[in-house]
């Protein structure tokens, strides 16, 4: 759980519905200091921000690296809306930001937007009504077309595509839906059909898009996609400028192909000179998709939340470059967080080597799991003794992969007589190291095996972890020579492979051990190695 102790510093800096930070200004447990300075250029964003603890904003600001960089107490990126293609996510990531997003606050301004705008394009709305206040009564020059019994592609099926279709649906439209997580057992469900974007080309009578703008959707529909259409198909775009190629589209309209276009978004806005915009097949909007006062309050309480939830409890509830899992999921997991930092740790506290490999394998109920925050946290144990403060839950994957760590992840339902195990093995040059770990009901966490050794230790405190030859007396040695240091042993766990082979003990004390402390003991009759763990 994060604690708040100090002032933390919110800044807002792009208008945002005053009803949409109330929950920030009502908030009493926190010292929240709530500066609101909107329409600043880069270089005076990056002369204010130096001592930002949270940065809030929506489509106007775009926060680069060199704002991230500028901004030595940020960590937290609170995005009102759903892109956040305003926001250097690499930039915030590195530098251990967590960025959140408001998805669900906008789902149905979007989705009406959409139906609005298709069927203003399939009843020339818009280029009728310009018509009649400019003093012609003209019917013949805007003949539409009815939506009843007609295909409409949605391609990107998440929130917002799933509401259009809904609404498709009730206008008796047939749906065609493509989304990679698609299954289909949920378009059953949704009563649309699964299909590629490909399908949908060759078949639908009107496309929506409504994906994400990342490198594989942009320029997604493309002149190849409007090869594939129907003569006379008709366009809308209310996701995201670049997701349909705009000079592929303007083609495709004069060629005939296109019959019209509805667009509220644009690679470059404001696009108030757009070649599309010439064209009297074309209908537009200033990107007013979230644009309605109950969605502008909606995101912006929404991201409110999610900074107050933060500094309470340390998670929020959408983070953008981190594993997000919904909450029932993550109550599950949970649990093993603290187990699985602790493990990390451990490792990196038998090795002075850099880690080439890491070998995560989760067993028995965890692996029924989304067990990606549970190698986030591994990994932070395992880097923190290198990277201090500096790595956390957000960063600890990306510090990993940048330093050439090969990270790999393996589950299995046999777990060995446990409900649920963790086991790690890191890879050096020159060495290799295991230690696993579980969690016993009423009891917690439990270290129940190093190397190939079964012990029953608790992750925390100061541990002593002593390799030694199994001949009498050794034991005794180690307590005796402890005792001259007065160093306490609180427990001690032993564990050997084979008798008269090498042997382990794991020891908590009351203290910490200096590296005198080590070679003192180390100097011990059939003693092999002795290595200190702080947990």
């Amino acid at each position: 759980m994060t604690t708040a102790t100090k002032n933390i510093n919110v800044f807002i800096a792009d208008p945002l519905s005053e009803d949409g930070i109330f929950p920030l200004r009502q908030e009493q447990d926190l010292d929240l200091n709530i500066i609101v300075d909107t329409g600043l250029a880069p270089e005076q964003l990056i002369a204010k921000i130096a001592d930002v603890d949270v940065l809030l904003v929506r489509s106007q600001t775009t926060v680069t690296r060199e704002v991230i960089e500028a901004a030595k107490n940020l960590k937290l990126i609170g995005r009102a809306g759903v892109g956040v293609d305003n926001i250097d996510l690499a930039a915030a990531t590195e530098h251990g930001i967590i960025v959140v997003n408001a998805p669900d606050g906008n789902t149905n301004s979007a989705a009406e937007h959409t139906i609005a705008m298709m069927t203003s394009l399939a009843r020339h709305i818009p280029q009728a009504f310009n018509t009649l206040k400019n003093g012609k009564w003209d019917r013949k020059s805007y003949v539409g077309v009815e939506l009843k019994n007609k295909t409409l592609g949605v391609v990107g099926f998440g929130r917002i595509g799933v509401e259009v279709a809904y609404r498709a649906k009730g206008q008796r439209m047939n749906v065609m839906a493509y989304d990679p997580f698609l299954t289909d057992e949920r378009a059953k469900e949704l009563g649309v059909t699964k299909a590629t974007v490909e399908e949908i080309c060759e078949a639908a009578d009107f496309i929506t898009v409504h994906t994400p703008l990342l490198p594989e959707t942009r320029n997604l529909i493309n002149k190849e996609k409007f090869a594939m259409m129907k003569d006379g198909v008709r366009i809308i775009n209310c996701a995201r400028g670049g997701i349909i190629n705009e000079d592929d589209l303007y083609d495709a309209i004069v060629a005939g192909k296109v019959a019209g276009a509805a667009l509220d978004v644009f690679v470059s806005e404001p696009a108030t000179d757009h070649k599309l915009l010439t064209l009297p097949q074309v209908i537009a909007t200033p990107h007013l998709g979230a644009s309605t006062i109950e969605a502008q309050e909606s995101v912006a309480v929404d991201v409110s939340n999610d900074i107050i939830k933060f500094y309470k409890t340390g998670t929020v509830t959408n983070p953008v470059n981190m594993p997000s899992i919904p909450k029932e999921l993550l109550a599950q997991v949970e649990p093993f967080f603290e187990l699985a930092e602790k493990l990390g740790s451990f490792l990196s506290q038998l090795t002075t080597e850099p880690v080439k490999e890491i070998n995560l394998s989760y067993a028995g109920e965890v692996a029924n799991y989304d067990v990606r925050p549970l190698t986030s946290n591994a990994l932070k144990g395992l880097l923190a003794k290198n990277h201090g403060n500096h790595v956390n839950d957000v960063n600890a994957r990306y510090l990993s992969e940048r330093i050439g760590m090969k990270i790999n992840e393996h589950k299995t339902t046999t777990a060995k007589g446990f409900t649920s195990l963790i086991t790690i093995e890191i890879i050096t040059a020159n060495e290799t190291h295991t230690v696993a770990g579980t969690l016993l009901n009423g009891l917690g966490a439990r270290i129940v095996k190093v190397e190939d050794y079964v012990v029953d230790v608790i992750p925390q405190g100061h541990l002593l972890y002593i390799k030694n030859t199994d001949k009498p007396g050794a034991i005794g040695r180690v307590a005796t020579k402890l005792a001259e240091k007065e160093i306490n042993i609180a427990t001690m766990q032993v564990g050997r492979a084979q008798v008269g082979g090498t042997a382990v003990m794991m020891l908590t004390v009351d203290n910490v051990v200096t590296e005198e402390d080590l070679v003192f003991v180390a100097q011990l009759e059939n003693i092999d190695e002795v290595k200190a763990i702080n947990l």
